[in-house]
């Protein structure tokens, strides 16, 4: 039974239970089980199962505290980790809430071999799976952890913020790859990444305590010591206005020129559209383009970071009856885009997003202030509706915030608390400062030049993307140069 201090403090947490306490100086279980469930109302218990202290007390009151959800009868159901087996075979591990499960069934298009049930180590094949119950699931190669079908409830967003190039330490490539990929597999919140041109090994992570956890899981799983370097910050870039981009591509025996409308497309990543007339160019030629858009990685044009939030609109082009061929288009849809983001860049109109975290930092009162200035010599914002008493809520960028955690346990003494989750991108609070140290030279970067190339006197010749709009075949569709 909770004592009337107790009864007190539940009933402020909601409005109308704290309007029928003052009328019956009293709170019922069954008004508590309802803030339970709306979330308002959360039960704690103190105990120790290695030491069996407070464990019934626990069950009798998960029993008395809790309600039996009526089950959907479609199938519902959360995938809630990835793993392998000692044969390293794909375990899909899902909580059931609704619906059942039979091997051979098809689950997120692929098709399920084995319903295991473990049992520490061993396990027993079952022939179905049904509400509220928790197996792992052979034969599935695509699932990641938190994917879910037809569940209502959110999750947070897990995108890795900080990349680390790997210090193989002495170790073949053809070992710590595979050990990454295997990790990767089951942890979506790290990204690995290796380019054969660069001979370079990265990660991708929300956190520097990520990073210690995934050295620890390579030594302990793999006997692999490796190292990271200091690591950076993924940053992204956008843009504020609208432009129209030209490319052309007219080496010998070759030609296709491309118009394509880059306008700002806030929160939404990026997005294709086309707006062209068949009587400008036929459906192939713009199946082409349409291709080549969403294929290309795109970059941005300050420190060569991937591009987002930018609309790509095909708006009008040109082909040649004879010498157009099939890769023609990719060449200049490329770099149209790159045209039409160095004549942003030139205008002062494109932007550097970085990431931002949203913290929630819990301390004693006497290290408050302290903490405060903290975050505001970090450049992050408290948010005044949601921060109380010992706790601190906020956002703050990646860049500053990063350390931030150690630097807490050391002010603390271990007993500070903060938590991290991924916020969004935000514009860049130092882009001067980002710009100089990056020193990006987009006119230099061969895989995604800006110029265009032209043919004159039987040869081609590549063009400036300052003097296409001179030389361009086709005039503009939707914007114009001031």
């Amino acid at each position: 039974a909770f004592s009337q201090p107790d009864l007190e403090e539940i009933a402020l947490q909601d409005e109308a239970t704290l309007s029928k306490f003052l009328e019956t100086g009293t709170v019922s279980d069954s008004q508590i089980l309802d803030l339970i469930a709306k979330r308002q109302v959360f039960p704690v218990y103190f105990g120790s199962a290695l030491k069996l202290r407070g464990i019934k007390d626990f069950l009798a009151g998960l029993d008395q505290w809790t309600r039996v959800n009526q089950a959907p009868s479609d199938l519902s159901l959360r995938v809630f980790k990835v793993s392998h087996d000692a044969q390293a075979q794909r375990l899909t591990w899902v909580r059931m809430y609704g619906g059942s499960l039979q091997p051979k069934d098809v689950l997120f298009g692929e098709k399920l071999n084995q319903i295991r049930v473990y049992d520490g180590a061993k396990f027993e094949l079952r022939p179905q799976l049904t509400n509220g119950q928790v197996a792992a699931l052979t034969g599935l190669t695509k699932t990641y952890p938190g994917q879910a079908l037809r569940i209502d409830n959110t999750q947070p967003v897990m995108k890795p913020v900080l990349s680390y190039q790997v210090d193989l330490k002495g170790h073949d490539i053809h070992e710590v790859l595979p050990a990454l990929k295997l990790l990767e597999d089951e942890h979506p919140q790290i990204q690995v990444s290796w380019s054969s041109q660069l001979q370079r090994l990265a990660v991708q992570v929300m956190g520097e305590i990520q990073l210690e956890v995934l050295q620890a899981l390579l030594k302990e799983r793999f006997n692999l010591e490796v190292g990271f370097d200091q690591g950076s910050i993924l940053y992204q870039e956008t843009i504020v206005a609208p432009v129209e981009g030209v490319g052309h591509f007219e080496p010998l025996r070759h030609y296709a020129e491309a118009h394509i409308y880059l306008e700002p497309n806030p929160n939404a990543g990026l997005s294709f559209a086309s707006d062209c007339s068949l009587e400008l160019l036929a459906s192939n030629y713009q199946s082409q383009i349409m291709t080549a858009l969403k294929q290309k990685e795109h970059k941005g044009v300050l420190i060569g970071a991937s591009l987002t939030d930018v609309k790509l609109t095909l708006v009008g082009g040109k082909a040649h009856l004879k010498h157009t061929e099939g890769g023609d288009f990719r060449e200049a849809t490329s770099r149209a885009v790159r045209q039409g983001l160095m004549e942003l860049r030139r205008r002062g109109n494109c932007q550097l997003l970085e990431p931002w975290y949203d913290f929630v930092i819990e301390v004693k009162q006497d290290l408050i202030g302290k903490v405060m200035t903290d975050i505001s010599r970090l450049a992050g914002k408290l948010d005044s509706t949601k921060s109380k008493g010992n706790t601190l809520v906020g956002k703050a960028p990646v860049a500053t915030m990063r350390s931030y955690p150690t630097s807490l346990r050391s002010l603390s003494h271990g007993e500070g608390l903060i938590e991290l989750s991924f916020a969004g991108y935000y514009p860049c609070h130092n882009q001067a400062e980002v710009l100089a140290a990056s020193d990006y030279q987009p006119e230099s970067d061969a895989d995604n030049t800006p110029q265009s190339v032209f043919c004159s006197h039987g040869a081609g010749h590549t063009v400036n993307w300052q003097a296409v709009p001179q030389t361009m075949h086709c005039p503009y569709y939707r914007w114009q140069v001031d």
